[in-house]
């Protein structure tokens, strides 16, 4: 079996969709087996592209407002790990960013997953990540989320905390009022050790 660190190695050196990323590679992600906290996101944005930071832009500004947390609480791997569906920026397309790459999943992502043994609460940001983590066919995006207690408290999926998604936000009231500070609660246990 492939050591952790030596599997690190490995995914920041991936190629193997290369030639269907317009800004080419560059995996962005964040990971360590002592986590306690996974976000499964999307895939990077231009600006997290740019950066090589995971969530370095508005929309992770609004995602750890709605953790309750720091950045440097954010950025620490020993305490949450970043894995989205697709490691590198896709480009952008007709409506905004097109969809992660699928290549990461197979080559990667059960690989990493399989590391973490300490986790005890998983984000599940997006569609893209909802359909791996929580298959919920024919569901839409309100439903899901609206269906979070399913299976609290070990994952709950989120909207994208993207700025494109203020509309569904203000349509969506109940998810600030009632989602949000169970979240930060339950954030809050796990990165203290009493769940």
């Amino acid at each position: 079996m492939t050591t952790f660190s030596n599997l690190l190695t490995e995914v920041q050196a991936c190629t193997i969709c290369a030639a269907h990323l317009p800004h080419g590679v560059r995996p962005v992600f964040q990971i360590h087996p002592q986590a306690g906290i996974l976000i499964a996101g999307q895939a990077p944005g231009r600006k997290v592209h740019e950066s090589g930071i995971p969530f370095d832009d508005a929309s992770g500004d609004r995602l750890r407002d709605w953790m309750g947390i720091s950045r440097d609480v954010f950025y620490d791997p020993k305490r949450i790990s970043i894995l989205p569906m697709g490691f590198c920026y896709p480009g952008t397309g007709k409506s905004g960013d097109l969809p992660p790459r699928p290549e990461c999943e197979p080559a990667w992502r059960g690989q990493l997953l399989s590391h973490l043994k300490n986790l005890q609460l998983t984000l599940v940001i997006g569609q893209y990540a909802q359909d791996y983590h929580l298959p919920k066919e024919g569901k839409s995006l309100t439903e899901i989320v609206m269906a979070w207690r399913d299976n609290w408290p070990i994952v709950i999926p989120l909207p994208h905390p993207s700025p494109r998604n203020n509309i569904w936000l203000k349509r969506n009231p109940w998810f600030e009022s009632e989602v949000l500070p169970v979240l930060k609660d339950r954030i809050t246990e796990v990165l203290n050790g009493k769940s």
